[in-house]
Protein backbone atom coordinates (compact mmCIF):
# COMPACT_ATOMS: atom_id res chain seq x y z
CA UNK A 1 0.00 0.00 0.00
CA UNK A 2 1.22 3.51 -0.77
CA UNK A 3 -0.48 5.42 2.47
CA UNK A 4 -3.38 5.32 4.55
CA UNK A 5 -6.82 5.33 3.05
CA UNK A 6 -8.71 8.97 2.26
CA UNK A 7 -11.94 9.39 4.07
CA UNK A 8 -14.18 12.32 3.62
CA UNK A 9 -12.47 15.71 3.85
CA UNK A 10 -8.67 14.26 3.29
CA UNK A 11 -6.55 15.95 1.04
CA UNK A 12 -7.15 15.22 -2.43
CA UNK A 13 -4.02 14.32 -5.30
CA UNK A 14 -5.22 15.90 -7.89
CA UNK A 15 -3.71 13.54 -10.13
CA UNK A 16 -4.41 10.40 -8.03
CA UNK A 17 -1.35 9.11 -8.06
CA UNK A 18 -2.05 7.70 -4.38
CA UNK A 19 -3.58 4.18 -5.83
CA UNK A 20 -4.81 3.22 -2.24
CA UNK A 21 -6.60 6.61 -1.94
CA UNK A 22 -8.19 6.35 -5.71
CA UNK A 23 -9.28 2.08 -4.35
CA UNK A 24 -11.33 3.87 -1.52
CA UNK A 25 -12.94 6.67 -2.90
CA UNK A 26 -13.85 5.68 -6.15
CA UNK A 27 -17.14 6.59 -7.46
CA UNK A 28 -18.05 2.68 -6.77
CA UNK A 29 -17.99 -0.28 -4.92
CA UNK A 30 -15.10 -2.57 -5.05
CA UNK A 31 -14.99 -5.76 -3.54
CA UNK A 32 -12.50 -9.12 -3.77
CA UNK A 33 -13.57 -12.46 -3.00
CA UNK A 34 -12.56 -16.10 -2.46
CA UNK A 35 -13.68 -18.59 -4.78
CA UNK A 36 -15.81 -18.94 -2.27
CA UNK A 37 -17.55 -15.53 -2.02
CA UNK A 38 -15.75 -15.01 1.69
CA UNK A 39 -14.77 -11.35 1.22
CA UNK A 40 -10.46 -10.62 1.09
CA UNK A 41 -11.33 -6.67 0.88
CA UNK A 42 -13.76 -4.32 -0.16
CA UNK A 43 -13.66 -0.24 -0.16
CA UNK A 44 -14.89 3.06 1.47
CA UNK A 45 -17.28 3.76 -0.61
CA UNK A 46 -18.92 0.33 -0.30
CA UNK A 47 -18.68 0.70 2.81
CA UNK A 48 -20.40 4.16 3.40
CA UNK A 49 -23.19 3.39 0.96
CA UNK A 50 -24.42 0.72 2.95
CA UNK A 51 -23.53 1.51 6.36
CA UNK A 52 -20.98 -1.71 7.40
CA UNK A 53 -17.99 -1.71 9.39
CA UNK A 54 -14.79 -3.07 7.43
CA UNK A 55 -13.97 -5.74 10.29
CA UNK A 56 -17.98 -6.62 10.14
CA UNK A 57 -17.40 -7.82 6.37
CA UNK A 58 -14.04 -8.92 5.81
CA UNK A 59 -13.27 -12.52 6.17
CA UNK A 60 -16.58 -13.19 7.74
CA UNK A 61 -19.29 -12.26 4.98
CA UNK A 62 -19.43 -13.82 1.58
CA UNK A 63 -20.24 -11.70 -1.52
CA UNK A 64 -23.69 -13.41 -1.71
CA UNK A 65 -24.52 -12.66 1.69
CA UNK A 66 -25.29 -8.97 0.85
CA UNK A 67 -27.97 -9.71 -2.10
CA UNK A 68 -31.55 -10.01 -1.26
CA UNK A 69 -33.40 -13.73 -1.54
CA UNK A 70 -34.13 -13.15 -5.02
CA UNK A 71 -30.76 -12.03 -6.53
CA UNK A 72 -29.11 -14.57 -4.20
CA UNK A 73 -31.10 -17.51 -6.89
CA UNK A 74 -29.70 -15.60 -9.60
CA UNK A 75 -25.85 -15.41 -8.11
CA UNK A 76 -25.79 -19.15 -7.80
CA UNK A 77 -28.13 -19.81 -11.04
CA UNK A 78 -26.78 -17.63 -13.53
CA UNK A 79 -23.85 -15.13 -12.40
CA UNK A 80 -21.64 -17.98 -11.11
CA UNK A 81 -22.01 -19.82 -13.88
CA UNK A 82 -21.15 -17.25 -15.97
CA UNK A 83 -17.97 -16.43 -13.79
CA UNK A 84 -16.76 -20.02 -14.30
CA UNK A 85 -17.50 -20.19 -18.06
CA UNK A 86 -16.40 -17.32 -19.06
CA UNK A 87 -14.63 -15.46 -16.47
CA UNK A 88 -16.59 -12.74 -15.92
CA UNK A 89 -20.34 -11.82 -15.71
CA UNK A 90 -21.28 -7.62 -16.77
CA UNK A 91 -24.09 -5.77 -16.04
CA UNK A 92 -26.33 -7.72 -13.66
CA UNK A 93 -29.10 -5.27 -11.84
CA UNK A 94 -28.94 -6.51 -7.77
CA UNK A 95 -30.40 -5.39 -5.18
CA UNK A 96 -27.67 -4.87 -1.78
CA UNK A 97 -28.92 -5.02 1.65
CA UNK A 98 -27.75 -2.48 3.41
CA UNK A 99 -26.44 -2.52 7.32
CA UNK A 100 -29.96 -1.14 8.21
CA UNK A 101 -32.30 -3.46 6.48
CA UNK A 102 -32.99 -1.14 3.44
CA UNK A 103 -32.20 -2.19 -0.14
CA UNK A 104 -29.74 0.19 -2.49
CA UNK A 105 -30.41 -0.68 -6.64
CA UNK A 106 -27.19 -1.44 -8.11
CA UNK A 107 -25.24 -2.67 -11.70
CA UNK A 108 -22.94 -5.03 -11.08
CA UNK A 109 -19.57 -6.38 -12.80
CA UNK A 110 -18.00 -9.35 -11.94
CA UNK A 111 -14.62 -10.83 -13.22
CA UNK A 112 -13.12 -14.12 -12.36
CA UNK A 113 -9.04 -14.15 -11.83
CA UNK A 114 -6.95 -17.18 -12.13
CA UNK A 115 -3.74 -18.98 -10.80
CA UNK A 116 -0.63 -19.53 -12.67
CA UNK A 117 -1.93 -23.38 -12.47
CA UNK A 118 -5.17 -22.25 -14.21
CA UNK A 119 -7.62 -22.44 -10.71
CA UNK A 120 -9.60 -19.80 -9.71
CA UNK A 121 -7.97 -17.55 -7.36
CA UNK A 122 -10.39 -14.51 -6.80
CA UNK A 123 -13.63 -12.70 -8.02
CA UNK A 124 -13.45 -9.27 -8.14
CA UNK A 125 -16.58 -6.89 -8.19
CA UNK A 126 -17.26 -3.70 -9.37
CA UNK A 127 -20.92 -2.33 -8.09
CA UNK A 128 -22.54 1.39 -9.42
CA UNK A 129 -25.18 2.86 -7.32
CA UNK A 130 -28.52 2.41 -9.86
CA UNK A 131 -30.55 4.38 -7.57
CA UNK A 132 -31.42 7.63 -10.04
CA UNK A 133 -31.27 5.36 -13.05
CA UNK A 134 -34.14 2.59 -11.27
CA UNK A 135 -35.77 5.46 -10.48
CA UNK A 136 -36.01 7.00 -13.80
CA UNK A 137 -36.74 3.77 -15.18
CA UNK A 138 -40.26 3.34 -13.20
CA UNK A 139 -40.89 6.91 -13.98
CA UNK A 140 -40.03 5.92 -17.67
CA UNK A 141 -42.40 3.01 -17.14
CA UNK A 142 -45.17 5.02 -15.71
CA UNK A 143 -44.81 7.75 -18.83
CA UNK A 144 -44.91 5.01 -21.09
CA UNK A 145 -47.90 3.46 -19.58
CA UNK A 146 -49.45 6.85 -19.26
CA UNK A 147 -48.96 7.41 -22.85
CA UNK A 148 -50.36 4.01 -23.78
CA UNK A 149 -53.45 4.80 -22.03
CA UNK A 150 -53.53 8.19 -24.00
CA UNK A 151 -53.21 6.80 -27.26
CA UNK A 152 -55.74 4.40 -26.50
CA UNK A 153 -58.11 6.82 -25.86
CA UNK A 154 -57.19 8.95 -28.63
CA UNK A 155 -57.55 6.01 -31.24
CA UNK A 156 -60.91 5.18 -29.63
CA UNK A 157 -62.18 8.84 -29.78
CA UNK A 158 -61.14 8.99 -33.02
CA UNK A 159 -62.33 5.91 -34.27
CA UNK A 160 -65.86 7.07 -32.88
CA UNK A 161 -65.38 10.20 -34.24
CA UNK A 162 -65.06 8.84 -37.93
CA UNK A 163 -67.72 6.21 -37.53
CA UNK A 164 -69.79 9.52 -36.65
CA UNK A 165 -68.87 10.69 -40.19
CA UNK A 166 -70.00 7.89 -42.13
CA UNK A 167 -73.29 5.75 -42.60
CA UNK A 168 -74.16 3.78 -39.66
CA UNK A 169 -75.24 0.97 -42.53
CA UNK A 170 -75.85 1.52 -45.90
CA UNK A 171 -79.25 1.63 -47.12
CA UNK A 172 -81.84 -0.63 -49.33
CA UNK A 173 -82.18 0.83 -52.36
CA UNK A 174 -84.52 -0.09 -55.39
CA UNK A 175 -82.37 -2.35 -57.77
CA UNK A 176 -79.48 -1.81 -55.87
CA UNK A 177 -76.63 -3.65 -54.12
CA UNK A 178 -74.85 -1.55 -52.13
CA UNK A 179 -71.14 -2.40 -50.31
CA UNK A 180 -69.17 0.04 -48.72
CA UNK A 181 -65.57 -0.33 -46.42
CA UNK A 182 -63.77 2.18 -44.76
CA UNK A 183 -60.00 1.48 -43.71
CA UNK A 184 -57.99 4.29 -41.73
CA UNK A 185 -54.32 5.15 -42.06
CA UNK A 186 -51.85 3.99 -39.45
CA UNK A 187 -52.82 3.35 -36.01
CA UNK A 188 -55.97 4.78 -36.47
CA UNK A 189 -55.72 7.61 -33.49
CA UNK A 190 -56.21 9.99 -35.76
CA UNK A 191 -59.67 11.00 -37.75
CA UNK A 192 -59.16 10.83 -41.68
CA UNK A 193 -60.57 13.25 -44.31
CA UNK A 194 -62.10 10.11 -46.72
CA UNK A 195 -66.06 9.85 -46.30
CA UNK A 196 -69.19 8.08 -48.38
CA UNK A 197 -72.36 8.58 -48.31
CA UNK A 198 -75.74 6.89 -49.95
CA UNK A 199 -79.06 8.52 -49.17
CA UNK A 200 -82.44 9.41 -51.08
CA UNK A 201 -83.69 12.86 -51.92
CA UNK A 202 -86.31 13.54 -53.95
CA UNK A 203 -88.72 11.37 -56.71
CA UNK A 204 -87.10 8.12 -56.14
CA UNK A 205 -83.76 8.98 -56.63
CA UNK A 206 -80.36 8.49 -54.50
CA UNK A 207 -76.95 10.14 -53.79
CA UNK A 208 -74.29 8.71 -53.75
CA UNK A 209 -71.00 10.48 -52.82
CA UNK A 210 -67.19 9.25 -51.88
CA UNK A 211 -64.88 12.79 -51.22
CA UNK A 212 -61.57 13.37 -49.61
CA UNK A 213 -61.05 16.62 -47.47
CA UNK A 214 -57.63 18.05 -46.73
CA UNK A 215 -55.72 16.91 -43.96
CA UNK A 216 -56.34 14.78 -40.65
CA UNK A 217 -57.41 15.33 -37.01
CA UNK A 218 -59.64 17.63 -35.67
CA UNK A 219 -59.41 19.86 -38.94
CA UNK A 220 -60.62 16.70 -40.75
CA UNK A 221 -63.70 15.91 -39.16
CA UNK A 222 -65.07 19.45 -39.05
CA UNK A 223 -64.39 19.65 -43.00
CA UNK A 224 -65.69 16.18 -43.71
CA UNK A 225 -68.75 16.92 -41.61
CA UNK A 226 -69.21 19.73 -43.06
CA UNK A 227 -68.67 18.14 -47.01
CA UNK A 228 -71.33 15.46 -46.27
CA UNK A 229 -73.94 17.34 -44.70
CA UNK A 230 -73.75 20.39 -47.14
CA UNK A 231 -73.76 17.69 -49.98
CA UNK A 232 -77.17 16.23 -47.80
CA UNK A 233 -78.58 19.87 -47.57
CA UNK A 234 -78.03 20.68 -51.37
CA UNK A 235 -79.45 17.84 -52.62
CA UNK A 236 -82.83 18.58 -51.49
CA UNK A 237 -82.96 21.64 -53.04
CA UNK A 238 -81.14 21.07 -56.52
CA UNK A 239 -81.02 18.47 -59.41
CA UNK A 240 -77.77 17.07 -60.36
CA UNK A 241 -74.47 16.14 -58.98
CA UNK A 242 -73.19 19.47 -60.89
CA UNK A 243 -74.96 21.63 -58.85
CA UNK A 244 -74.42 19.70 -55.63
CA UNK A 245 -70.77 20.17 -56.42
CA UNK A 246 -70.90 23.84 -57.09
CA UNK A 247 -72.86 24.34 -53.54
CA UNK A 248 -70.25 21.99 -51.64
CA UNK A 249 -67.50 24.29 -53.60
CA UNK A 250 -69.02 27.76 -52.38
CA UNK A 251 -69.21 26.77 -48.78
CA UNK A 252 -65.22 26.08 -48.97
CA UNK A 253 -64.33 29.04 -50.13
CA UNK A 254 -67.01 31.15 -47.63
CA UNK A 255 -66.30 29.15 -44.39
CA UNK A 256 -63.08 26.83 -45.10
CA UNK A 257 -60.44 29.69 -46.91
CA UNK A 258 -57.54 27.61 -48.06
CA UNK A 259 -58.80 24.41 -47.19
CA UNK A 260 -59.99 22.10 -50.00
CA UNK A 261 -61.73 18.33 -50.82
CA UNK A 262 -62.10 16.32 -53.99
CA UNK A 263 -65.62 14.57 -54.30
CA UNK A 264 -67.56 12.46 -56.85
CA UNK A 265 -71.59 12.63 -57.05
CA UNK A 266 -73.70 10.33 -58.88
CA UNK A 267 -77.21 10.67 -58.82
CA UNK A 268 -79.38 7.19 -59.37
CA UNK A 269 -82.52 7.10 -60.61
CA UNK A 270 -85.03 4.01 -62.00
CA UNK A 271 -84.40 3.38 -65.67
CA UNK A 272 -87.56 0.91 -66.64
CA UNK A 273 -88.01 -2.24 -64.28
CA UNK A 274 -84.70 -3.65 -64.66
CA UNK A 275 -82.43 -0.88 -65.34
CA UNK A 276 -80.92 2.41 -63.33
CA UNK A 277 -79.93 5.69 -65.02
CA UNK A 278 -76.43 7.22 -63.38
CA UNK A 279 -75.27 10.88 -63.27
CA UNK A 280 -72.20 11.69 -62.21
CA UNK A 281 -69.97 14.34 -61.75
CA UNK A 282 -66.61 14.69 -60.59
CA UNK A 283 -64.66 17.55 -58.58
CA UNK A 284 -60.82 16.42 -58.68
CA UNK A 285 -61.99 13.12 -57.71
CA UNK A 286 -60.69 9.96 -59.30
CA UNK A 287 -63.58 8.21 -61.52
CA UNK A 288 -65.54 4.93 -60.75
CA UNK A 289 -64.98 1.79 -62.83
CA UNK A 290 -67.56 0.33 -64.21
CA UNK A 291 -67.47 -3.52 -64.99
CA UNK A 292 -70.59 -3.74 -67.18
CA UNK A 293 -72.36 -7.44 -67.27
CA UNK A 294 -71.13 -8.59 -70.66
CA UNK A 295 -67.21 -8.17 -69.58
CA UNK A 296 -66.21 -4.83 -70.84
CA UNK A 297 -64.61 -2.31 -68.17
CA UNK A 298 -64.58 1.65 -68.00
CA UNK A 299 -64.09 4.37 -66.01
CA UNK A 300 -67.67 6.02 -65.53
CA UNK A 301 -67.79 10.49 -65.79
CA UNK A 302 -64.97 13.15 -66.78
CA UNK A 303 -62.13 14.48 -64.37
CA UNK A 304 -63.17 18.31 -62.99
CA UNK A 305 -61.38 20.77 -60.75
CA UNK A 306 -61.00 20.60 -56.72
CA UNK A 307 -63.71 21.53 -54.89
CA UNK A 308 -61.98 24.78 -52.90
CA UNK A 309 -59.20 25.01 -54.81
CA UNK A 310 -60.40 28.86 -56.66
CA UNK A 311 -62.60 31.09 -55.66
CA UNK A 312 -64.43 30.64 -58.87
CA UNK A 313 -67.22 27.38 -59.36
CA UNK A 314 -64.91 24.43 -60.90
CA UNK A 315 -65.85 23.50 -64.57
CA UNK A 316 -67.39 20.33 -64.02
CA UNK A 317 -68.49 18.01 -66.87
CA UNK A 318 -71.76 15.44 -65.89
CA UNK A 319 -72.41 12.37 -68.03
CA UNK A 320 -75.14 9.77 -68.20
CA UNK A 321 -75.61 6.43 -68.27
CA UNK A 322 -77.50 3.43 -67.94
CA UNK A 323 -76.67 0.47 -65.92
CA UNK A 324 -78.14 -2.76 -66.68
CA UNK A 325 -79.10 -6.10 -64.53
CA UNK A 326 -75.37 -7.18 -63.49
CA UNK A 327 -73.34 -3.88 -64.36
CA UNK A 328 -70.99 -3.21 -61.00
CA UNK A 329 -69.62 -0.04 -60.64
CA UNK A 330 -67.18 1.19 -57.93
CA UNK A 331 -66.11 4.00 -56.39
CA UNK A 332 -62.33 4.71 -54.27
CA UNK A 333 -60.57 6.89 -52.49
CA UNK A 334 -56.98 7.87 -53.47
CA UNK A 335 -55.85 5.58 -50.74
CA UNK A 336 -56.41 3.01 -53.42
CA UNK A 337 -54.85 4.26 -56.56
CA UNK A 338 -51.32 5.87 -54.38
CA UNK A 339 -50.92 3.24 -52.41
CA UNK A 340 -47.03 2.29 -52.82
CA UNK A 341 -44.35 -0.61 -52.58
CA UNK A 342 -40.99 -0.74 -52.99
CA UNK A 343 -41.62 -0.25 -56.99
CA UNK A 344 -44.29 2.55 -56.97
CA UNK A 345 -47.67 3.40 -57.00
CA UNK A 346 -50.54 0.91 -56.77
CA UNK A 347 -52.35 2.72 -59.52
CA UNK A 348 -55.41 3.20 -61.15
CA UNK A 349 -55.09 0.67 -63.93
CA UNK A 350 -54.55 -1.71 -61.29
CA UNK A 351 -57.96 -0.65 -59.77
CA UNK A 352 -59.31 -1.39 -62.64
CA UNK A 353 -57.81 -4.19 -64.03
CA UNK A 354 -58.87 -5.43 -60.53
CA UNK A 355 -62.74 -4.31 -60.47
CA UNK A 356 -62.42 -5.99 -64.50
CA UNK A 357 -62.35 -9.73 -62.45
CA UNK A 358 -65.30 -9.25 -60.08
CA UNK A 359 -68.81 -8.92 -61.81
CA UNK A 360 -69.76 -12.45 -60.22
CA UNK A 361 -69.12 -11.35 -56.49
CA UNK A 362 -71.64 -9.46 -54.70
CA UNK A 363 -71.18 -5.38 -53.78
CA UNK A 364 -69.96 -5.92 -50.39
CA UNK A 365 -67.61 -8.70 -51.45
CA UNK A 366 -66.59 -5.96 -53.81
CA UNK A 367 -65.55 -3.39 -51.39
CA UNK A 368 -64.17 -5.89 -48.84
CA UNK A 369 -61.54 -6.70 -51.67
CA UNK A 370 -60.63 -3.29 -53.48
CA UNK A 371 -59.79 -2.34 -49.76
CA UNK A 372 -57.53 -6.05 -49.19
CA UNK A 373 -55.89 -5.63 -52.38
CA UNK A 374 -54.84 -1.97 -51.68
CA UNK A 375 -53.67 -3.04 -48.56
CA UNK A 376 -51.79 -6.15 -49.94
CA UNK A 377 -49.93 -3.94 -52.05
CA UNK A 378 -48.26 -1.94 -49.73
CA UNK A 379 -47.56 -4.63 -46.96
CA UNK A 380 -50.85 -4.14 -44.33
CA UNK A 381 -49.68 -1.28 -43.66
CA UNK A 382 -52.05 1.69 -45.01
CA UNK A 383 -50.25 5.18 -45.40
CA UNK A 384 -53.60 7.07 -46.13
CA UNK A 385 -57.16 6.38 -45.45
CA UNK A 386 -59.13 4.17 -48.22
CA UNK A 387 -63.17 4.39 -48.51
CA UNK A 388 -64.59 2.06 -51.21
CA UNK A 389 -68.47 2.20 -52.07
CA UNK A 390 -69.47 -0.80 -54.41
CA UNK A 391 -72.88 -0.89 -56.38
CA UNK A 392 -74.35 -3.62 -58.81
CA UNK A 393 -77.56 -3.61 -60.29
CA UNK A 394 -79.64 -6.64 -59.25
CA UNK A 395 -82.94 -8.29 -60.71
CA UNK A 396 -86.10 -7.04 -59.73
CA UNK A 397 -87.91 -9.00 -57.13
CA UNK A 398 -90.59 -11.20 -58.32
Amino acid sequence: MTGPAAGPGAPVDPLDADGEALYEEAPCGFLSARPDGTLVKVNGTFLRWTGYARDDVVGVMRLHDFLTAGDRILFETHIAPLLRMQGHAREMAVEIESAGGGRLPMLANFTLASGPDGEPVLIRAALLDATERRSYERELLKARARAERLEAAATSLARTLQQSLLPPRLPDVPLIDLGGQYHAAGSGAEVGGDFYDVFETRGGHWIVVLGDVCGKGALAASLTSSARHTVRAAAMRVSSPTEIIHEAHEVFVSYHPEQFCTMVVADLEPAGDEAVRLTIASGGHLLPACRRAGGRTEPLGAPGRIVGLLDEPPPLTERSTVLDVGDLVVFCSDGVTEARDPEGFYGYERFVELVSGMGDLDAQVVADRVVADALDFQGWRARDDIAVVALKVRPPAR
